[in-house]
């Protein structure tokens, strides 16, 4: 039995907003982490796999309205959700995906099923449903994603007539507005300036590890657009043989670096360290295309890391028998 069985997990990475750092929107944040990494945990000491850590640990991301991903899902130019996941066991290499879904109301155990009962590894819009509905996976009105936050983030983003790119430095973003027409001024970090997805890695006891990513996508997207986070070794990847990684970000750009998988060949090919390769691929190799965001990953050795080049992110992880510890700034 490995005895250093670890999840660690992402919420978003982006823009510190200074005039919302209150210590009652901190704490919100840090609560809603430590929920997400204390259930992770229970996954891993109950013999749980790191599959099922994952899944458990991104499934209530996707049910916390902080994050986007699930409720609490940004909006499409058309007023509507777009919903994507991923998730992959490194023991396997199995992966499965799902991304374009409007009515499942947990697209991360959509993908798990993709991985488990399906030959496939990646399923899209109406045919994911149908899987997912064939699957027997719970099903949800539209209007269950709503929260009033996104949807006044999306006013503001179609009245200006342009994408929020879930980060500060993208050409198809305009000047971001000021904090006083900022829309959700109770965010840790700026919402119109954030990479919204949430991720999951873990090693188990076993010694097994695995990687779960969710997102809503970036407001005002164009319907059909999709990003890293579906696409397995751009969003998602793991291999017991080297690591497991979950990644946040720009997706266009994290999926032009084939970001994840990145981390796994350095390691495979360069013979470098987890820390080493994520910090290559996180600090050298994605600022030079303009990719910001971070990751967070694992290492069948117990290592992990969770490097970002923005200013902040939403992250935690938690060993066994220890207090699991969460952060936001730098």
């Amino acid at each position: 039995m490995n005895s250093n069985a670890v999840i660690a997990i992402h919420g978003g990475a982006g823009t510190i907003l200074r005039a919302s750092m209150s210590a009652s929107a901190e704490a919100e944040y840090h609560a809603a982490l430590h929920a997400v990494l204390s259930a992770g945990q229970r996954v891993l000491a109950e013999g749980g796999s790191a599959l099922d850590a994952v899944s458990e640990a991104v499934r209530l991301l996707e049910d916390c309205p902080l994050f986007n991903a699930g409720r609490g899902a940004v909006y499409t130019a058309a007023g509507t959700h777009e919903l994507d996941a991923a998730i992959m066991d490194g023991s396997t290499l199995e992966a499965g995906a799902i991304c374009c879904v409007k009515r499942v109301r947990n697209p991360v155990l959509a993908a798990r099923r993709v991985l488990e009962a399906s030959e496939h590894v990646l399923f899209t819009g109406e045919g994911a449903e149908a899987f997912a509905a064939a699957q027997g996976l719970e099903f949800v009105e539209p209007e269950y994603f709503h929260t009033e936050a996104r949807h006044r983030q999306w006013l503001l983003a179609r009245g200006q007539q342009r994408a929020m790119l879930d980060h500060d430095g993208a050409t198809l973003a305009a000047t971001p507005p000021s904090n006083d027409d900022n829309p959700t001024p109770h965010e840790p970090i700026d919402p119109n300036r954030k990479f919204g997805t949430v991720g999951a890695v873990a090693l188990d006891r076993h010694g097994h590890v695995a990687a779960a990513t969710s997102t809503g996508g970036v407001t005002n997207k164009q319907v059909g657009r999709v990003g890293d986070t579906p696409l397995i070794g751009a969003g998602c990847y793991a291999d017991d043989a080297t690591c497991a990684v979950s990644t946040t970000g720009s997706g266009e750009m994290f999926i032009r670096m084939v970001a994840a998988y990145d981390v796994a060949a350095q390691m495979a090919y360069r013979d470098v360290s987890l820390e080493e390769a994520a910090h290559d691929v996180v600090m050298n190799r994605l600022p030079k295309i303009d990719g910001r965001g971070g990751l967070v990953a694992v290492d069948a050795r117990g290592n992990f890391t969770l490097p970002f080049n923005t200013e902040g992110m939403y992250r935690g992880f938690a060993r066994l028998g220890e207090t699991p510890v969460t952060a936001i700034y730098r």
